[in-house]
């Protein structure tokens, strides 16, 4: 099934459960319509990355939304398997393509600079709020312990 929201009422982001295992979640409103898809963090990390790239290309944003919390209802419509964005400077918005992994479904999405600035913001928190990064090789750092590649097993990383 296609989505296309060309005038997004909401797009929110979030997660359920506790750190080390959560699931990533987008959800878009416009009108009674509503779509859940979920995402890898590494997804919405790139997406907030590249966003916070271009949104300079399309002037000061005004008033950044600044509700993007999920809304209560988490049936998810489908997985996220790949993510396209193109800068459209002539209608002054991002279109996000989130295509499904057997790529039956799509969610487009046309963000205007606020709400493009908001989501990079949202995503960029959420990312940030996970376990920090071990200095030595980069992959999380978990309370139970992490056998970093980097040491090969000989003493564990700095904390």
């Amino acid at each position: 099934m296609n989505y296309e929201f060309a005038n997004p009422d909401r797009v929110m982001v979030g997660v359920l459960g506790e750190v080390g295992a959560r699931v990533f979640l987008l959800q878009a409103r416009e009108g009674r319509r509503l779509v859940i898809v979920k995402c890898e963090k590494v997804q919405l990390a790139a997406l907030a990355d590249w966003l916070s790239q271009v949104l300079p290309d399309l002037g000061r944003p005004g008033h950044l939304p600044d509700d993007l919390g999920l809304e209560p209802e988490y049936e998810i419509d489908f997985v996220v398997g790949e993510v396209s964005v193109a800068l459209d400077a002539a209608r002054q918005v991002i279109d996000v393509s989130f295509d499904s992994l057997d790529e039956e479904d799509n969610l487009a999405l046309s963000l205007t600079k606020e709400w493009a600035g908001a989501l990079a913001i949202a995503i960029t928190r959420l990312v940030e709020a996970g376990r920090p990064p071990c200095p030595l090789c980069g992959g999380p750092l978990d309370a139970r312990g992490h056998d970093c590649p980097r040491t090969n097993g000989h003493r564990a990383p700095l904390r």
